[in-house]
């Protein structure tokens, strides 16, 4: 919106918008609007106005960035003016109090700078996503001046459904306006409503000038104006960042590209600069720590004044409030100059108050002025100056570096940060309230009310969904950030207990509206289900379940806000409070389920209706089970969900940890036969407690492969019925209308469409495997055949098929497809009604199934689990992508023991095997340092975990930092430290007892442990506990007692383990070099913990319509139409934009696909532009050296290349390698692909040797990895050849050119371009050798040059043919499909549809059979053959050239 008019300009011609799209944000209710003035962080305003090409709407920002308070500071929403009625989402989604509670300096948040896309009339793929009215969302834009004292005319383009509070917003931001915050705007005299739409204005039209009218100041007003000069002032000090404070964190793409990569001039190869620092050529072992964070120096800015405080003179004494003074202030300028300043209702002043003397008189000359800022500027000049550079400095940002996270991001390591004197932060800290301005004035925010009435905001078009979406996201970031302060606060001993007389285990907290209680077993509830063990995963499995059921999002069914913090070894669970509960005893308002684990079981016909919709979702099995008193009860959920009806009449459920079905192979159960493969394998293997769960994913996954079979048989048993009827042709053609059939297609009808539902909540995009297609090719003309002669098959043989299926396949029901799961079915102490046998309420067939799944993740899902990562498509790269992966095949971390053991005899998939071993040991040490850490007194925290990780990290000296001193203390405080105090002498005495068990793997170390325990620890005992740990844990047996034996044994780097066990537990320390070898003096003192972390675990909020616009577009990439994907990614884009703000991870995987998609229609400029956006976010959203960043910098680096800008490239590409070596060690697929890029780039600039180096260590991996036989390595060896003919090297150019040849010719037979290629290139090296060695023959003979031989041409590579390969190498074709090609897939495609509605004239029961069977067979067969490639190229998941045997026809290679 307010666009600057140049801006807008420059791309007005280029893009196809009407006046209407102009605006084309998806905006919804004029309430709870964004700001944002231009594109890039206000760059193209004043400098080049047209610098980003014709494209630029897309560009700059699919739409309307930092939509309101979704990207607006966290914290500060819910101004305004008055309390509102709990059902007034809309004001307390809106709007700030008066115009200027921002705090822009800090993050800027409101203004995002990022323009509205330009959405050039809808895309025509709208059709099939849904049918969306977008023109409700596009409004007008207007043009305005606005003149404010002391400036020019300002003319902003706006859009007519923004509320005047944004122009505001948008002033507060912009350089020659940023010092106001207490002003008025006036048209024709007329002060206009802050929270009035544009449109509602009388008399604003297109060029009308609207005034800014300064106000005077209240108490509230000065106050927020002296806050708002401060975070002006810090706006360039990363300190926030560091701290974890305001959503703040880092980016460094600027630093690295030195400026903004847009703006660079393309580079003339000569020119570059490309030798790699040492840290990033092949054979590094150990990576430095310190490029983690580059430009540390000189990130802060200049300083502008010493002090700036509220005076200690305040408040104002009695006769002075009646003069008008509201605070007074002190300040110490950089000339060492010292002021006092009274604050009035007209502005500023200098008063003659010193800090012993109280004179509150106006000093001589006072300045008064209405700005501090102005007041400042007059009484220092070195403030003046210093405000200027920090101004423009901050103005040249990214907009996407100044807007506020949506989660706060954590960083591991952290340089010294100065502590300053900063009144305003004092004050923060240590308010009774909870940080002013952060709640509606005078009442704290009731998060219950909140969370539930935004659920309840109606969903039936898009722009109520957009809004609905937008206010859960917001309502729900702030509960997690106010949520995440509290549990600190309960952990740091800020709160009172509501209990405060019982054991400090046992207390629970309120503080802000918000419930906590800790982690521990404490009134025996989980003593049969394994004590604390069990109470500190419940929480967790209880959050899995609350994410499901939002998932499913039923009206009328409510869940508690959620949030799991674990902080300094405690876990702490926040809940929002349901109203009423406080007041009655838990017994009292339970109406559904149990609160004795089943003995006393209630039921309640609203729930049951409610869970029912819900369980059809999530394949949960109504079942009975008795009570006390021997009645049946049904049941749509486990025993534990508890429903309790709120004093707001809404339905709650609580206590879902147990919602989905028992994990068989983690319990020790009497009456369970489990098969004798699981039992080879070690199972059932008896967990920790007894909580064990399947996850959503892996019953998806059995039922989707129950499905398939289903078909199959199905369609085999209907050949047999054809054949037979192909004999005896029926002559009655009578349709079949029968009940029975009927019946039978509905339901299987909506299994499936449940089923899709619940595919497209996880995501779990599987392929088939190719059995499964060929043979559900089979199937499909079998039941193709079958189709015709449907009309003569009668209804009982088609009911006996469909039955025969069922029974093959373990249905519960006997005549339909039917899997869902009794989650209570092993639970201890619950008496079930068991129902007759072989119908669906028959215990041993509900217990039978869950056995099954359990077996299938074990025998199906591991293997495939593997068998997907064989390809190295997109391989994990840390413990938290392998996780996450491990998540989508439904496979639980605590398989990850048997997970090691299968990779372990696979050479192929070494990388995978250290990346898992290294996440075991993390996570063992893990359960380990909580004890530790729940044990150690806060005086000695820093020495603790410091002595911790010298036990983790290293062999040498581990002297635990305390003095004798201390201890004897201790021992003088009674009687209770006395334990294991033996002879300390000094800090030498190094205790060489070995700290056994002593807080080992029993959860929780017993309360007579001493405060001191820790000091105990060795890295001898330290180790042992690990490898206990991992047995007990994992069943897995860690080999190796020391770091040393780790790092040799499994070649884990010391630096990663350092990384991802600060990452896991939330430790961060100083940013310096740290020498694990040290033998004299421990690596790691005190000083070098910076600071403890929450890890904070909650669920997401979904934006729907995104989402489905999103995979609709992939659907059209992969049908090879890739300018229809590109419209719906950018309208997804625009969507996401519109619920989450500009930051998200979920906007950041539409901007990486989008600039992909730029890139493969052939526009790199608009690539770059976008793909820059990307890797900004990717660092902010997921952390400087999360995997996705690192992917996001190589796909940066090879459109900066296509641009033109060299040296860019490489430097991105270091910084990628550097952040993989950091986190992985620089053996892993990904590697090679990167140093191949590097190599080849290397190679463009002349630079053979360096060149050289990096294809070697590529090729080295390739061959590791891919075998000697694939496409990776031939190009490998290809690329040593080029690289080795230039160095004149022929005769190795030669041998490796041969290797290439024989692969090609071996893979794609010897008439493929490509085989050819290599020949010609072959023939050309011969001759070259042949020259040389007749040159070199020539000179021994005769000891002079004969004349007439040709001199030797090297000719260095050109950069388009450099490209060619880099593009070949990232897995990018160009597409070079012929047209008849495409024309094919598109009418196979069209045929399928049209066989599809062929169908729906045949009512009977096969009609969904064979639905099914078209959709799981023919539609991915197809997609997958013909442009699986291309889809995988373009939609991002990086393929790399092995994984294009198939492809290697549509590239192109120059050699």
């Amino acid at each position: 919106m307010a666009l600057e008019t140049e801006a807008k300009n420059s791309n007005s011609n280029s893009s196809d918008a009407t006046a209407a799209a102009a605006a084309a944000t998806t905006k919804t209710s004029g309430k709870a609007k964004e700001n944002n003035n231009t594109v890039g962080g206000k760059k193209n305003l004043n400098s080049q106005p047209n610098q980003q090409n014709s494209n630029q709407n897309l560009v700059n920002g699919n739409g309307t960035v930092a939509d309101g308070p979704a990207a607006k500071k966290k914290g500060k929403k819910n101004r305004n003016k008055s309390p509102p009625e709990p059902t007034a989402v809309e004001p307390v989604e809106a709007a700030l109090s008066n115009g200027h509670v921002e705090k822009p300096g800090e993050n800027e948040s409101s203004d995002a700078n990022v323009e509205k896309p330009e959405v050039g009339g809808a895309p025509d793929a709208e059709a099939d996503a849904e049918d969306i009215d977008l023109d409700a969302l596009h409004d007008v834009g207007i043009t305005v001046n606005i003149s404010s004292p002391g400036s020019d005319l300002l003319c902003v383009q706006l859009s007519s459904m923004e509320l005047v509070q944004e122009i505001h917003q948008l002033l507060m931001d912009r350089e020659e306006t940023c010092h106001r915050t207490c002003f008025s705007l006036q048209l024709d005299n007329v002060t206009l409503d802050n929270f009035a739409e544009l449109k509602t204005i009388e008399h604003l039209e297109q060029g009308s000038t609207i005034k800014v009218v300064e106000e005077p100041y209240t108490m509230r007003e000065a106050r927020i104006h002296v806050r708002h000069v401060r975070d002006l002032l810090k706006n360039l000090d990363p300190a926030d960042a560091y701290n974890g404070i305001d959503c703040t964190s880092l980016t460094y793409l600027n630093t690295i590209t030195q400026g903004d990569l847009l703006d660079k001039k393309k580079t003339r190869p000569d020119s570059v600069d490309c030798t790699p620092p040492e840290y990033v050529t092949p054979g590094v072992y150990e990576p430095p720590l310190l490029p983690l964070h580059p430009n540390v120096k000189n990130a802060k800015g200049p300083q502008a004044l010493k002090v700036l405080t509220t005076s200690a003179w305040n408040p104002p004494p009695g006769p002075r409030k009646l003069h008008g003074d509201l605070m007074y202030l002190y300040v110490v300028t950089m000339e060492e100059k010292r002021f006092h300043i009274s604050a009035c209702s007209k502005g500023f002043y200098i008063n003659q108050s010193t800090d012993d003397t109280f004179n509150p008189k106006p000093d001589n000359p006072s300045h008064l002025s209405h700005s501090l800022i102005d007041l400042l500027s007059h009484i220092s000049p070195s403030f003046r100056r210093a405000f200027q550079t920090i101004q423009k400095r901050r103005t040249m940002r990214h907009a996407f570096e100044r807007v506020a996270t949506p989660y706060q991001v954590y960083q591991w390591a952290s340089p010294t940060l100065e502590h300053t004197v900063d009144a305003i932060r004092a004050e923060d800290a240590f308010s009774s309230k909870l940080g002013y301005e952060e709640h509606i004035p005078g009442q704290t925010r009731d998060w219950n009310e909140e969370l539930q009435t935004t659920r309840e905001l109606p969903r039936k078009t898009l722009p109520e969904r957009l809004l609905r979406e937008r206010a859960i996201f917001k309502v729900h970031g702030d509960f997690v950030t106010a949520a995440t302060r509290g549990a600190m606060a309960v952990i740091d001993g800020n709160v009172l207990a509501i209990n405060p007389g019982e054991d400090s285990k046992m207390q629970m907290f309120i503080w802000n509206n918000i419930f906590f209680s800790l982690g521990f077993d404490v009134r025996d509830h989980y003593k049969e289900l394994g004590g604390d063990a069990a109470a500190f995963v419940a929480p967790r499995y209880d959050l899995h379940g609350v994410r499901v059921y939002n998932a499913v999002d039923v009206e009328g069914l409510y869940t508690l806000g959620t949030v799991v913090i674990d902080y300094r070894g405690f876990r702490v669970t926040a809940q929002s409070i349901i109203p009423g509960i406080l007041e009655r005893e838990q017994e009292q308002s339970v109406v559904y389920g149990s609160i004795d684990f089943g003995k006393t079981v209630l039921s309640h016909p609203k729930y049951l209706d409610l869970l029912r919709q819900a369980g059809k979702h999530l394949k949960i099995l109504p079942h009975a089970v008795l009570n006390e008193r021997d009645e049946p009860v049904e049941l749509c959920s486990s025993v534990e969900c508890k429903g309790i009806i709120g004093n707001d009449g809404r339905h709650y459920i609580l206590d879902l940890l147990r919602t989905f079905p028992p994990d068989v192979n983690f319990l020790k159960l009497q009456d369970v036969q489990i098969s004798k493969e699981l039992v080879d394998m070690g199972f059932p293997i008896e967990h920790r407690h007894k909580l064990c769960c399947l996850r959503q994913e892996l019953l998806e996954a059995f039922i989707e492969d129950r499905y398939v079979s289903f078909i199959r048989i199905a369609a085999v048993h209907l050949q047999q019925l054809n054949a037979k009827k192909q004999t005896e042709k029926a002559e009655e053609k009578q349709v079949p209308a029968l009940e029975e059939a009927e019946s039978e297609t509905k339901v299987n009808g909506a299994e499936k469409a449940a089923d899709k539902e619940e595919k497209r909540e996880d995501k779990a995009e599987k392929q088939p495997t190719t059995s499964d297609t060929k043979t559900a090719e089979a199937m499909v003309n079998a039941i193709r055949e079958a189709q015709s002669n449907v009309a003569t098959s009668n209804e009982v043989q088609a009911a006996e098929v469909v039955k025969r299926a069922c029974a093959a396949v373990g249905s519960l029901k006997e005549k339909e497809f039917d899997f869902r799961f009794n989650p209570d079915v092993f639970s201890p102490g619950i008496r079930h009604v068991d129902g007759e046998e072989g119908t669906c309420s028959s215990l041993a067939k509900q217990k039978v199934l869950v056995q099954e799944a359990a077996e299938f993740l074990v025998l199906k899902q591991i293997p495939a689990f593997i068998k997907e990562h064989l390809a190295h498509s997109s391989p994990p790269i840390d413990g938290q992508s392998l996780t996450e992966s491990l998540h989508s095949h439904g496979i639980n971390v605590r398989y990850l023991g048997k997970v090691i053991k299968m990779l372990g005899q696979m050479p192929r998939m070494d990388y995978l095997y250290r990346i898992a071993i290294l996440e075991l040991i993390v996570r063992a040490t893990k359960h380990i340092y909580y004890t530790y850490m729940q044990n150690t007194e806060p005086l000695h925290l820093s020495a603790a975990i410091s002595h911790f990780l010298n036990c983790l990290l290293t062999n040498g000296p581990v002297n635990p930092a305390v003095s004798s001193e201390e201890a004897h203390k201790k021992r003088g405080n009674g009687g209770k430290h006395n334990k294991h105090k033996s002879s300390k002498g000094g800090k030498g005495g190094q205790q060489q007892q070995s700290a056994g068990n002593q807080n080992g793997s029993s959860s929780s170390s017993s309360n007579g442990s001493s405060a001191s325990d820790w000091t105990l620890v060795t890295p001898r005992s330290l180790w042992q506990q690990i490898r206990r740990e991992a047995k007990a844990y994992w069943d897995w047996e860690l080999d190796c007692d020391s770091i040393d034996t780790a790092v040799s044994k499994y070649g884990i780097l010391r630096i990663s383990l350092l990384r991802a066990f600060c990452l896991k537990v939330g430790i961060q320390v100083l940013l310096r070099e740290y020498n694990f070898e040290s033998r004299h003096k421990p690596t790691f003192g005190d000083d070098d913990i910076v600071n403890v972390f929450p890890v904070v675990k909650h669920i997401s909020p979904r934006a729907t319509d995104a989402y489905n616009f999103y995979t609709t577009g992939q659907a059209k990439i992969q049908q090879g139409m890739f300018k229809e994907g590109y419209e719906l990614i950018s309208e997804a884009l625009n969507l996401l934009n519109n619920v989450f703000g500009a930051m998200h991870q979920e906007n950041g995987s539409c901007l990486r696909m989008l600039a992909r998609l730029s890139y493969l229609l052939g526009d790199a400029q608009d690539a770059l532009a976008i793909q820059q956006r990307a890797v900004i976010m990717s660092e902010r959203v997921n952390g400087i050296d999360h995997p996705s960043t690192i992917l996001e910098y190589t796909h940066l680096s090879l459109y900066s290349f296509a641009n033109g800008h060299v040296g860019m490239s490489l430097k991105l590409l270091y910084r990628a390698r550097y952040l993989m070596v950091l986190i992985c060690g620089e053996d892993h697929p990904e590697v090679a692909l990167i140093d191949s890029n590097i190599s080849l780039i290397l190679h463009a600039l002349g630079e053979y040797e360096l060149s050289l180096r990096f294809i070697e260590h590529a090729l080295k991996l390739n061959l590791k990895y891919f075998g000697n036989k694939a496409m990776h390595v031939a190009v490998s060896y290809h690329l040593m050849a080029r690289t080795q003919s230039c160095m004149g090297d022929f005769r190795s150019a030669l041998n490796n050119e041969k290797e290439t040849y024989s692969i090609y010719k071996s893979q794609l037979g010897e008439k493929h371009e490509k085989t050819r290629d290599s020949a010609e290139c072959l023939r050309l090296l011969t001759q070259q050798a042949v020259l040389l060695q007749r040159k070199m023959n020539d000179i021994y003979s005769s000891g002079k040059l004969t004349s007439d031989l040709p001199p030797i041409h090297i000719t260095p590579p050109s950069m388009g043919s450099v490209l060619d390969m880099l593009n070949t190498i990232n897995g990018i074709l160009f597409v070079q499909i012929s047209q008849k090609d495409i024309v094919k897939v598109r009418s196979e495609i069209e045929k399928h549809f049209k066989a599809n509605s062929a169908e729906n004239e045949v009512n009977d029961a096969i009609k969904s059979i064979v639905a099914a069977a078209n959709n799981n067979g023919e539609a991915e067969e197809k997609a997958s053959k013909d442009i699986k490639e291309q889809a995988a190229a373009a939609s991002g998941t990086q393929l790399t050239n092995g994984d294009k045997a198939t492809t290697t026809t549509t590239e192109t290679t120059s050699s």
